[in-house]
């Protein structure tokens, strides 16, 4: 019976992405650019909502298992785990302008399926959002700004990204 109605809340989920994808291919050609700057403010105004009473916390690794409790406790179904490639030895890591970036495998991602359904291509306005989603609820966490950068975008899994400021 909980496997049921966990398949009808991913069903509802799917026809809203399916929806979001229409939408952003209608809004994409009319906005351009802004059409990115639009979705990122609305995932990040989401992100810091979501958020409000998340356990705050300055590691990294801990700040991305809260944000999956939150997407989770909001009936979002996003799959996603740290990546360390091989020859590396930890999952966080430090660029040269000392900002901490952990690599992030998407495997079940409602937009990407959405995008994909639809016909859209990825790495557009519905991506850009995720972003923000990341970015306000890692300010909220952490209390650093926060980038989700796409490193691959395919159809089976994307890879991303995210960089948090020193």
């Amino acid at each position: 019976m909980e496997e049921e109605k966990i398949l009808k809340k991913r069903r509802t989920l799917q026809e809203t992405m399916n929806f979001m994808a229409a939408l952003s291919a209608g809004i994409e050609p009319i906005l351009g650019r802004g059409a990115n700057s639009m979705t990122m403010s609305a995932g990040r105004n989401l992100g810091l909502k979501f958020s409000l009473g998340a356990k705050r916390t300055d590691d990294l690794l801990e700040a991305v298992d809260e944000v999956r409790n939150i997407l989770a406790a909001n009936n979002c179904l996003w799959g996603f785990e740290p990546f360390k490639p091989k020859g590396q030895e930890e999952f966080v890591t430090t660029n040269d302008k000392g900002e901490h970036q952990l690599q992030l495998v998407f495997r079940d991602c409602m937009i990407r399926q959405a995008l994909l359904r639809f016909g859209h291509p990825q790495q557009g306005s519905l991506c850009n959002m995720m972003y923000g989603f990341f970015a306000g609820a890692l300010e909220t966490i952490m209390g650093k700004k926060a980038t989700l950068e796409i490193r691959h975008a395919g159809e089976n899994a994307c890879l991303k990204v995210l960089t948090v400021a020193a």
